[in-house]
């Protein structure tokens, strides 16, 4: 009872400095509100508002329909563009498609013929390009068949369904990898700089003479930390993801909530770890940088885990990030049970774990030396 007597009052202390950490609160603040919808909102991985210009040398009936199948949101309207400047708007990037719709196109094609229709893609725009240049192609080839009057017939048809987002919505993906991404970079923030602030105070030397051991005041950063973020998440989730956004959370918030205290168990373990190898914040910040960065990069939130290397894929089963990148996916848009989950949350709590005592071995090591 005495230890758990410590390490709640050691809480309560760490969430009073929070207190009056006034940065560090805003900070929080923008986090879990601002960070969040910005990205969700005003950026897409998809094709949106692509800029296009048509060189119309044909002027036919034809060259005028296909500038007036491309249609917003995905494309812009299309502008006219003298055969001059083709190469002076690619250059600037000022359209990324422009479109030469050559001379006599319709009529070589109402002859039977295949003409050639060039289409000029700035590839630097890169998600646009790839994906407005298939897009773009699939339209032109309906309107052109319509026209001929030739029905090419496909030796497979496909019915694509599209489940859990069916308008295919990035904005909704994006919002809850922003919350993990932030739920990682403020969970190491906040253990590691409040245990190296007491360090540089002096007042991590008052606490060792006090009746209180290394496993105490760890866990005490542990378990106010995962409250402090685990309630901002929850907040950010209905405020921000549900309300602002409009993103239908299917699964069960509480069930998303545990698993975010799992996670977190696990980055503060990971975040002490990281103090005990740093003496000043400053070098902390510098230290978490290599660390945190390939976490998020590489836990299939930006890419998919399966487009890499088998090897790199067997790496990141060791990341925390990995795994809760997975089950939130899961429980939030897929609506997964503790029935389907578990073996995951499983290996979150081992992680975790392992963490804590390698965090916790290192930790006696720095308050002895």
């Amino acid at each position: 009872m005495h230890k758990l007597s410590h390490i709640f009052r050691l809480g309560i202390k760490e969430l009073i400095s929070l207190r009056y950490d006034s940065v560090l609160l805003l900070f929080m603040l923008y986090a879990f509100s601002a960070a969040i919808y910005m990205p969700a909102s005003g950026s897409s991985v998809g094709v949106h508002n692509a800029s296009v210009a048509i060189v119309d040398e044909d002027d036919s009936r034809l060259s005028r329909q296909l500038a007036e199948v491309l249609r917003p949101p995905e494309f812009q309207t299309p502008v006219l563009l003298p055969y001059g400047q083709i190469d002076e708007v690619m250059d600037s990037g000022r359209y990324t498609f422009v479109i030469n719709v050559p001379v006599g196109f319709q009529a070589d094609l109402l002859a039977g013929k295949q003409p050639e229709l060039q289409m000029n893609v700035d590839a630097t725009a890169m998600s646009q390009a790839f994906m407005g240049a298939g897009y773009m192609g699939r339209i032109f080839q309906r309107e052109l068949q319509q026209l001929s009057g030739v029905s090419i017939e496909q030796p497979i048809q496909l019915n694509t369904r599209a489940l859990f987002n069916s308008n295919m919505q990035s904005g909704w993906f994006l919002a809850i990898i922003q919350i993990i991404n932030n739920v990682t970079i403020l969970a190491i923030l906040l253990t590691g700089t409040a245990l190296l602030r007491e360090r540089e105070h002096g007042t991590l030397e008052h606490l060792l003479v006090l009746p209180l051991t290394a496993f105490e005041i760890m866990l005490a950063k542990v378990w106010t930390s995962l409250l402090v973020v685990v309630f901002c998440t929850w907040l950010s989730l209905e405020l921000i993801v549900k309300k602002a956004l409009g993103v239908p959370l299917a699964g069960s918030m509480l069930l998303y909530l545990l698993v975010t205290g799992l996670y977190l168990f696990a980055s503060t373990s990971l975040a002490v770890f990281l103090t005990t190898l740093a003496r000043s914040i400053p070098q902390f910040g510098l230290l978490a940088i290599p660390v945190v960065m390939p976490m998020l990069l590489l836990s299939g939130g930006t890419t998919p885990l399966d487009s890499m290397p088998v090897w790199l894929q067997t790496v990141m089963q060791l990341s925390p990030t990995t795994h809760f990148v997975s089950l939130s996916t899961a429980i939030l848009f897929r609506d997964a049970g503790f029935a389907l989950v578990w073996p995951e949350m499983l290996a979150l709590a081992g992680i975790g774990l392992v963490f804590f005592l390698i965090a916790l071995m290192r930790f006696r090591r720095s308050l002895t030396a």
